[in-house]
């Protein structure tokens, strides 16, 4: 009797083309205010794609949901997680699916296939500060490798599909901290060591080996890698690559004097994001250039200090769409040594992602470069208004559901997506 049961459930499934997916129910994973555990959740979908899995990424429905099918585990490790979660049926599914298609919603699906391999670009010594984007990374439990110059200038940046640049000054400047620190022994070690490290590498100043290295992450990006920066890892990169061949870097920095025609020989075509912007030579200034909004200048009671998320076309503009997906439009802005991009250095081939509204201030932009894309973001740590120099790292447990985290959780997603075609 259970056999003839089992052919005649087999048999309405073939004739009804539910075959395997017969009593199939999905988890629906919500990203708008009802969500409990907003930055957990990525790493649940890194990691089911990570096991061979896929996945939808709901743009623009209830605040960039996920989707995926409910196979043994998922609901388990999203309730061990504090993540809500929706089961719901087949149908429902495909319900959801299609009204997000339909064609008068600022909607769209994106399938997920496959999990990036992810590098951070660190230095392996201990430094007085910590990195965003590492403390994401580790919350969310997304696996992760840290690769430094050695690395990068033995080409195994080929190993990695997404990479992110730690609060690194690629001028070789040390990240001006020479007038404030350079009697902290942290800061003469660091020295120190790099000096070692360019000389290992066959380089006679620091500043020439970090030139290299910014070289080499843009042929990255060119060659199709993703690119992740934040704070002064995206300014100076680009003041870098502005300046090859040209000594940008002061006596304390380099033991020689700069070339004083230094800023008539950048050339802005080899930048990235950045354009017309003047160095600042100054060594104990404490800017790489003027492409940062100058503290001074932004007086800003912290009560009212916030950038705005832009809305884009969900089914004609993917790529900056997946990258401000958010449960909130205003985020509360922060500080860093590279806190906001004035809007005139922004090349016009940028897309700018969030701004702060009056202010003339972005922070948050993304763009292509060859076959491959960057996005760059503006600040140090989304939870922790004037990070400085020794403060303890953020516990972003106490933050599981931060708006300006989101947005660097939404960059280890988007290369797993599959490419979409245009709607004609």
């Amino acid at each position: 009797m259970k056999k003839q049961l089992l052919k005649t459930i087999l048999l309405f499934g073939l004739l009804f083309g539910f075959t395997g997916t017969l009593f199939a129910e999905y988890v629906l994973i919500p990203m708008d205010a009802s969500q409990t555990n907003h930055l957990k959740a990525y790493g649940i979908i890194f990691n089911h794609l990570k096991k061979g899995g896929t996945a939808k990424w709901l743009l623009n429905y209830k605040g960039g949901a996920f989707l995926v099918m409910n196979e043994p585990g998922v609901a388990d490790a999203c309730l061990l997680r504090n993540i809500r979660i929706e089961v719901i049926s087949d149908s429902k599914a495909q319900s959801i699916v299609d009204e997000i298609e339909a064609p008068n919603t600022n909607s769209s699906v994106i399938n997920l296939q496959k999990a990036p391999r992810i590098a951070v670009y660190t230095p392996k010594q201990n430094l007085p500060w910590d990195d965003a984007v590492t403390l994401a990374l580790t919350y969310a439990e997304v696996e992760y490798d840290k690769i430094w110059d050695v690395e990068v200038l033995q080409d195994q940046l080929a190993n990695y599909d997404w990479l992110h640049l730690h609060h690194e000054d690629f001028t070789g400047q040390y990240g001006k901290f020479w007038y404030a620190y350079r009697n902290q022994p942290w800061y003469i070690k660091q020295v120190r060591e790099m000096e070692a490290l360019a000389k290992s590498m066959g380089f006679n100043k620091v500043s020439e080996e970090k030139k290299a290295v910014a070289r080499k992450i843009r042929d990255y990006v060119g060659n199709g890698g993703f690119l992740f920066a934040m704070c002064s890892g995206t300014d100076t990169f680009d003041i870098a690559l502005s300046a090859e061949g040209v000594d940008i870097a002061p006596a304390p920095f380099d033991g020689d004097p700069m070339d004083p025609d230094a800023q008539k020989k950048l050339d802005f075509d080899k930048t990235f994001a950045f354009t017309d912007f003047h160095i600042i030579s100054n060594p104990a200034e404490y800017e790489h250039a003027d492409i940062d909004v100058p503290v001074q200048l932004d007086r800003i009671s912290q009560e009212i200090d916030y950038f705005s998320l832009f809305e884009f076309s969900a089914k004609w503009d993917p790529v900056p769409t997946m990258l401000t997906q958010n449960h909130v439009t205003n985020i509360r802005g922060f500080y860093g040594q590279t806190t906001a991009y004035q809007k005139d250095k922004i090349k016009q081939s940028v897309v700018i992602l969030g701004e702060s509204p009056g202010r003339n201030q972005v922070k948050y932009v993304n763009g292509n470069f060859g076959k491959g894309t960057f996005t760059f973001y503006a600040g140090h740590d989304p939870e922790d208004y004037t990070h400085r120099v020794d403060d303890p790292p953020t516990d972003l447990s106490l933050h599981p559901n931060s708006p300006g985290y989101r947005l660097i959780l939404n960059n280890i997603l988007f290369p797993a997506a599959q490419k979409k075609k245009r709607k004609t």
